[in-house]
C-alpha cells in the first residue's frame, strides 16, 4: 500500500498555458450541423441527432480496454535532434505544412548563461480524450489497445476535434479535408513493430508498451522514476510521460503552429 502511494506521488501533473479545451457546446452543435457540411443523403444532419451521437460519445467515452498502451518520454536523454519528428514526417506520408509531432525548443537565461530545452510532443492518447466525445459522427475513437484514432471515412472535417483538443495535437489535413493526428503508428505496432519516433531515437529517450502490464518497460520506467503529465487539469487522464520535464519549458509561450518544428 506504502508502495502504490509513493508511485502515485511521483507523477506530477503539469498545466498548460493555452485554454483551447473549452467549447461551448451550444456553438459545437451549430458548428458541427451547418459550418461543417454534414450531409446524408444531400441533406444536413439536424442537431438532435448531432447530439445523439455526442452523447453517445460521452457515455462511451473512457471505458475499460484490454491494453492501455502509453509513451514515455526521458527530456534527459533527449539531445533535440529531431530525428523523431522527421521519422513521423516520413513514416506516415504527413501533407506539408503540418505535423503529427513536433519538437518544442526552449532557450532559457542571458548569454553566457544560456541552457536550451526540448520537449517533443504528440497527440497524448488521453483516456478521457476531448477530441473523442466532441466527435459529432463518432470518426474518433478509442481501440482495443487504448490509442485514439480517426476512421478517416467517417470523418466529416468540421473541425471540432481540433477545438476540443487541448494539446493542440490535431490538425486538419489540406489533402485528405479530414483531422488527423498522431496514431502511435498503429500499423506499424499491429505488426509488431515500435512507432516510429520510437525507432527513430538513437539515445533511447523514448519507451512504448502496455500501461497496463505491470512489467513492461514502460510500467517499470514509471514506477522507478518521478514523472509527469501535462493538462490533467482538463480531466484528460493523458497516457503520455515525461521525465526531467520542468515548469518553465512548459509554460514557455512557443506555438506550436508557427514555431520552427
Amino acid at each position: 500500500m506504502e508502495k502504490n502511494k509513493k508511485e502515485a506521488n511521483d507523477i506530477k501533473e503539469c498545466s498548460i498555458v493555452d485554454d483551447t479545451g473549452h467549447i461551448d457546446r451550444r456553438h459545437f452543435l451549430r458548428n458541427a450541423a451547418i459550418a461543417a457540411g454534414v450531409v446524408v443523403g444531400g441533406a444536413a444532419l439536424p442537431e438532435p441527432v448531432i447530439a445523439t451521437v455526442v452523447e453517445k460519445n460521452l457515455t462511451e467515452n473512457g471505458k475499460e480496454t484490454g491494453k492501455r498502451l502509453g509513451m514515455v518520454i526521458d527530456l534527459r536523454k533527449c539531445i533535440g535532434c529531431k530525428a523523431c519528428h522527421v521519422a513521423c514526417k516520413s513514416e506516415n506520408h504527413i501533407s506539408p505544412g503540418v505535423f503529427r509531432s513536433w519538437v518544442k525548443v526552449v532557450d532559457c537565461g542571458k548569454f553566457p548563461d544560456v541552457s536550451r530545452h526540448f520537449m517533443p510532443r504528440l497527440c497524448m492518447h488521453c483516456d478521457k480524450a476531448p477530441c473523442e466525445k466532441n466527435c459529432p459522427t463518432g470518426a474518433t475513437y478509442k481501440d482495443k489497445s487504448g490509442a485514439v484514432l480517426i476512421q478517416y471515412d467517417k470523418c466529416i472535417g468540421c473541425g471540432m476535434c481540433v477545438s476540443a483538443c487541448p494539446y493542440r495535437a490535431r490538425y486538419m489535413d489540406p489533402k485528405k479535408e479530414t483531422a488527423d493526428k498522431c496514431t502511435f503508428c498503429m500499423h506499424k505496432v499491429l505488426r509488431g513493430e515500435l512507432p516510429a519516433c520510437v525507432d527513430a531515437c538513437r539515445y533511447g529517450a523514448r519507451i512504448f508498451g502496455d500501461l497496463n502490464d505491470p512489467n513492461s518497460e514502460i510500467s517499470k520506467t514509471i514506477s522507478q522514476n518521478s514523472v509527469q503529465r501535462l493538462g490533467s487539469e482538463h480531466g484528460t487522464e493523458p497516457k503520455v510521460y515525461y521525465i526531467g520535464l520542468d515548469e518553465y519549458t512548459v509554460h514557455a509561450k512557443t506555438d506550436p503552429i508557427n514555431m520552427e518544428k
